[in-house]
């Protein structure tokens, strides 16, 4: 890849790391379905702005926009719920350091899924070690000291198998625009969310400069934005390279996690990030490339 490529990543990678920070200021004030609600609304508002500033044409088949907008609910509505959801009992870094399991977890839905990719050995020996550094994860959990509990892990979890059956099936619309299909998806994931925000958490009320700072944030800036540059840049650099993303995503949650939330991470948790990195490395091929590289 080309430097400015890597420029992109590194900072794709930092913005949605960012995205746990300010999913950890809005749930001061508004319930996790709420938090889902803003970014998925407010993203599909600035992917439209984007579609009417560059003219592309909007999809009118009425089965398109239901399947797209079911897609929807499972790519952004679920999991944007579950990660705040999450965070009310788990750091933004270790939230992050769970959702860097998404590859791996993909790896194993796209084994199972009909037409779908056949893991090779070398993959499922790096799912087998991310799932063992999602243990350790977990571990303070099993302790009377830790501060993160076992179900806002497993609603981490949920989360990334949302991402992973998501990705499966939108290979079956590569022939849709990315913008129209991006703005489809992320309207019909928000109109579920609101219908569901105001019938389980009622009106939302939010005082603070912060909040609504961290809403336009995370729905411009980590959304909207990020998918314009994702669907542009996916072709070009190829899932492997782009899947990168997941190693810098961790590292600006866990820093802004600690200097703005003044959250603690323990050892034994970036002992997890570092096992769970090592699996990403035998998942996206470069272990076997160095291997291969070695006697030469």
């Amino acid at each position: 890849m080309s430097l400015r490529d890597w420029c992109w990543i590194i900072l794709l990678g930092a913005i949605w790391g960012c995205s746990f920070v300010f999913n950890a200021i809005l749930i001061r004030e508004v319930g996790p379905l709420w938090v889902a609600s803003l970014r998925v609304g407010i993203g599909a508002l600035g992917c439209w702005s984007v579609m009417l500033a560059l003219r592309k044409p909007v999809p009118r088949d009425p089965r398109l926009w239901l399947q797209l907008g079911l897609l929807g609910v499972i790519a952004y509505a679920i999991p944007f719920a579950l990660f705040p959801l999450a965070q009310t009992h788990l750091a933004s870094g270790v939230a992050a350091i769970i959702n860097a399991l998404t590859p791996m977890v993909t790896a194993v839905i796209t084994h199972f899924w009909i037409g779908g990719e056949k893991a090779t050995r070398t993959k499922m020996i790096g799912v087998g070690i991310g799932f063992i550094g999602a243990a350790i994860l977990v571990s303070p959990s099993l302790s009377s000291g830790g501060d993160s509990q076992l179900w806002a892990v497993a609603a981490c979890l949920g989360a990334t198998l949302c991402y992973a059956i998501s990705l499966n099936i939108t290979r079956s619309y590569k022939h849709i625009e990315p913008t129209a299909m991006a703005s489809i998806a992320l309207t019909g994931g928000a109109v579920v969310a609101t219908v569901l925000a105001f019938t389980t958490e009622g009106v939302p009320v939010m005082v603070r400069p912060e909040s609504y700072a961290a809403a336009l944030a995370i729905g411009l800036l980590s959304t909207a934005f990020t998918f314009q540059v994702m669907y542009r840049m996916l072709p070009r650099v190829g899932a492997t390279n782009f899947a990168t993303t997941t190693f810098i995503a961790p590292i600006s949650a866990l820093i802004l996690g600690a200097v703005v939330l003044r959250e603690s991470v323990l050892p034994i948790q970036i002992v997890g990030m570092v096992v769970i990195f090592l699996g990403l490395l035998f998942i996206d091929g470069r272990i076997r490339k160095i291997w291969h590289r070695a006697p030469a």
